[in-house]
């Protein structure tokens, strides 16, 4: 088994957090956003995942740093780590193609701005699956048609009319993911535009059109890591899961002078609490210093200095210092302050 997981967008609706970091791995829960993804879908797929292909943009912005984190990533699940670029952004499709070396077998491909949480076994009688979320508004979302064998006949965008409330959630099992490259590559070769892209739809549309056979898998929980307001909500929910399975969240090497936290919680290595509470449902990273402050629902990345704060709903990034008493401000491009 394969997992291809295309990254190669920057994430403008999460600056400034992404212009310096990719939006999969800013980090949720303390985990960066497409190292929980993997993870999470090699284990609902409990078996061996043999190669994680990743497909990444301009090198300038996924530097070394972010190829050894991958590859790291990657070999901790036991599977021989793969790095593609797609240095012309044309879309879905035509990142998927920019892999095509590493398209063939069985393989999962899953974009990179998602959580989820789901335990079912994958039906491989069908040709493919397509994750799907249950949800009260499918109007705003692509979602599948189903026919009465409850298999997928049709994928639709935004439908003004119903289909169905099971909305696609950009994750895709393919039982030879070398179908969808011949046709993908059709796409291609025939200039197939939707969006003024190349869609990884339109090669789907053509496999069903050849009678391959789709079915869904859907899944508990679909989290959304599109922009700040619903990255927050989602590390809220996904210190929720963790803390219900028992998973470790304080580092050992938490200095807490003063202060109170309130779980869950994650708090990084090398964290110094004073006269502080922390929580419920805040991420500290590594390094970072929270003096005379109050912090809840809200993430705060590596090695900041935050003092003097109320912070709720609130999304810091590393390096940063912030002062609740502050009178001399420096504000970089997209920087808020509500």
């Amino acid at each position: 088994m394969k997992i291809i997981v295309p990254m190669a967008g920057r994430g403008s609706r999460l600056r400034p957090h992404t212009l310096t970091i990719p939006k999969p791995l800013i980090p949720v829960a303390g985990k960066p956003i497409v190292h929980r993804l993997v993870a999470d879908i090699a284990e609902v797929l409990n078996e061996e995942i043999d190669e994680i292909a990743f497909i990444l943009g301009d090198p300038a912005f996924f530097g070394d740093d972010v190829i050894k984190s991958l590859k790291d990533l990657a070999i901790s699940l036991g599977a021989k780590p793969t790095i593609y670029r797609q240095l012309d952004p044309k879309g879905t499709g035509h990142a998927i193609m920019c892999a095509q070396e590493s398209l063939s077998g069985p393989a999962v491909i899953a974009y990179a701005d998602t959580l989820i949480r789901a335990d079912f076994d994958l039906d491989k009688e069908a040709d493919a699956v397509i994750w799907t979320k249950k949800v009260k508004n499918p109007e705003a979302y692509g979602v599948v048609n189903l026919n009465e064998k409850n298999e997928i006949i049709e994928l639709v965008e935004k439908p003004e009319e119903y289909v169905s409330d099971q909305a696609v959630i950009g994750i895709y099992y393919f039982k030879d993911v070398a179908q969808l490259k011949n046709e993908l590559q059709y796409v291609l070769d025939n200039n197939i535009i939707n969006g003024g892209e190349y869609q990884i739809n339109d090669g789907i549309k053509r496999m069903m059109a050849s009678g391959k056979i789709f079915k869904t898998g859907t899944v508990d929980e679909w989290m959304d890591c599109g922009n700040k307001e619903v990255t927050v909500e989602t590390n809220l929910r996904m210190l929720g899961f963790l803390s219900e399975a028992k998973k470790p969240l304080l580092a050992e090497s938490i200095t807490n002078t003063n202060s109170k936290i309130i779980e869950p919680c994650f708090i990084g290595e090398n964290v110094h609490l004073k006269n502080s509470t922390v929580g419920p449902f805040a991420s500290i990273g590594e390094g970072t210093i929270v003096e005379d402050s109050i912090v809840k629902n809200s993430i705060i990345q590596t090695n900041s200095t935050i003092k003097n704060a109320n912070l709720d709903n609130a999304m810091i990034g590393n390096y940063a210092t912030f002062d609740g008493k502050f009178t001399n401000v420096s504000i970089g491009d997209y920087s808020e302050l509500k």
